[in-house]
């Protein structure tokens, strides 16, 4: 349901919620809170909630810190895993200066932004995260380690499964908070899992993601373990990927998609620092179905864009390269923008890739263009971007730019 601010603070006022938690991300995807009573609920809506912004990576320094958080009613969720008494509600927010003006480094905002340039070309595209984990075990003494939780492989099944259950408690806690999970399973890596939801528009699909993976830290911390959402959690086994899902439609009911792809293929090397910001997320590509080469085809899961068999309303594509450790919506804003550049210029795939890449020879591999191979190469095509320039403000730039996570 979308509540307008009138109805929330009625439903905080006869629903017994006690603290109302503003959410935010810094620039990197790492999510933010600050809790509020009810009582200062009205004061949220009508002015917004100072914070300090010195502290939060890429936010500033102590000199300007003050920073205004504006909730989004419509992103109400109660929170599950809090006591029923005396509830906690969530909210995402965005973020100003104490005169009104956007925070450029607001990355939510980013996204806002590319979903309206879309909607003014008249474009409208949905997207379908799909973030894999691993669940490791704690010692005795509740610190981390990087012993699996189980030894299953792809889409094996319990007593060899043992992550079935918390998968199964971390669906119904989604569900809770009207999000609806679409499939669940082990992926190949001993201890790794994927769940999938259905997709929505970019602005949900982002929210959706931030959320997934506060849910998947609390149901894995309350059994005992914790969840590890690293490009390479185990260096001899499969990465972790956030497979991105993505559809677009306009009012002519063309086929879009080829000119998306084509833009997103040219552009991605570009993208490559946001999608996958860190030194271990060149680790994995090359590895495991984790692409290293820029190339598509249909249904081939070698390839950094696969476009899945579907019937007309439900054809997609599905990137690849980027990783849980992207910020989701910086990620979903570079792809609105790199599928409106193709569609904008009318540009076309190359020939489908249709083989395995796993198994072709190199001569086959010579002629198609790479990934950038490691975050420092990633850096330097970033940096000399007109696309990226034009798209995200020079202090994100710059931060990603200094390989500060």
């Amino acid at each position: 349901m979308k509540y307008t601010a009138e109805e929330v603070i009625q439903y905080v006022r006869e629903e017994d919620v006690k603290f109302i938690r503003l959410a935010f991300c810094d620039i990197y995807g790492k999510q933010k809170n600050i809790s509020i009573m009810p009582s200062e609920l009205p004061r949220a809506f009508a002015d917004g909630i100072a914070f300090d912004a010195s502290a939060i990576r890429g936010f500033g320094d102590e000199a300007r810190s003050d920073l205004m958080l504006h909730p989004d009613p419509s992103t109400l969720t109660v929170l599950p895993w809090r006591p029923e008494h005396g509830r906690v509600v969530r909210m995402f927010c965005s973020i100003t200066y104490p005169d009104g003006r956007l925070f450029e480094c607001d990355t939510r905002s980013i996204l806002i932004r590319a979903i309206a340039d879309a909607k003014q070309a008249g474009v409208t595209f949905d997207f379908g995260p799909e973030l894999e984990f691993y669940l490791f075990q704690l010692d005795e003494q509740g610190n981390k380690t990087h012993t699996p939780y189980d030894e299953a492989g792809y889409m094996d099944i319990a007593p060899d499964d043992k992550g079935e259950n918390i998968r199964r408690e971390i669906c119904l806690m989604l569900e809770q908070m009207g999000i609806r999970p679409e499939s669940s399973h082990h992926e190949e890596g001993p201890g790794q899992n994927e769940i999938d939801f259905r997709y929505s528009d970019a602005l949900t699909a982002a929210d959706n993601a931030m959320t997934f993976a506060t849910v998947v830290k609390t149901v894995s911390g309350r059994n005992g373990l914790w969840a590890d959402f690293s490009p390479k959690p185990l260096k001899d086994k499969a990465g972790n990927g956030f497979h991105i899902n993505l559809s677009a439609k306009d009012n002519t009911k063309q086929d879009l998609l080829p000119h998306i792809i084509a833009g997103v293929l040219h552009l991605i090397p570009e993208m490559s620092a946001f999608l996958n910001p860190r030194e271990d997320s060149y680790e994995r590509f090359g590895f495991s179905k984790a692409p290293a080469y820029i190339s598509w085809s249909a249904e081939n899961r070698s390839q950094l864009i696969r476009v899945p068999a579907a019937v007309y309303e439900q054809k997609r594509m599905e990137l690849r390269s980027p990783d849980p450790t992207a910020n989701p919506y910086l990620a979903f804003a570079l792809i609105i923008y790199a599928g409106l550049y193709g569609i904008r210029n009318r540009l076309l795939p190359p020939p489908a890739a249709d083989f395995n890449l796993f198994k072709a020879d190199e001569a086959t591999l010579k002629q198609l263009r790479r990934l950038p191979a490691s975050l420092d190469e990633a850096i330097a095509v970033m940096q000399k971007s007109e696309f990226i320039r034009e798209h995200l403000p020079a202090q994100i730039i710059g931060l990603y730019g200094r390989k500060l996570i």
